[in-house]
């Protein structure tokens, strides 16, 4: 979970604010537990057309999306601030697969050799590993 905008370092910073988020995702948790106002959306594009016609002063939702979002965004939006929530992701496979370990193994490869921070700058435009 992160946000997107420059008046916002901290969540503190995010109450009073116009934000914006992805209704039923887990930046909704997030808000929700801090008592903190938003608008949900039914999808990214409303949500990032709401942020660019101004109507919204941050974006709080999946770090990975924003980032790529603002790297992308011709200067429209960037990344400010810790990230609020650090969550990871995961690939779900049935109990048991044989698919497990040779994926465990090829994506610490990608770690180990360059190659993820290398697909990282090309994404997201650097390699902070956010």
């Amino acid at each position: 979970v992160d946000a997107l905008q420059s008046s916002v370092n901290t969540v503190n910073d995010l109450y009073g604010k116009s934000v914006g988020t992805i209704d039923g995702s887990t930046s909704t948790t997030f808000l929700n537990a801090r008592d903190l106002r938003y608008a949900g959306y039914v999808d990214l594009e409303s949500l990032l057309n709401d942020f660019e016609a101004g109507n919204l002063d941050a974006i709080i939702f999946d770090a990975p999306i924003l980032t790529f979002y603002a790297a992308n965004s011709n200067g429209k939006a960037q990344m400010i601030g810790p990230i609020f929530l650090r969550e990871n992701y995961g690939i779900a496979m049935p109990s048991g697969s044989g698919l497990a370990e040779p994926l465990n193994q090829s994506l610490l490869r990608l770690r180990e050799n360059g190659t993820y921070d290398r697909i990282y700058r090309k994404w997201f435009g650097n390699s902070d590993n956010r």
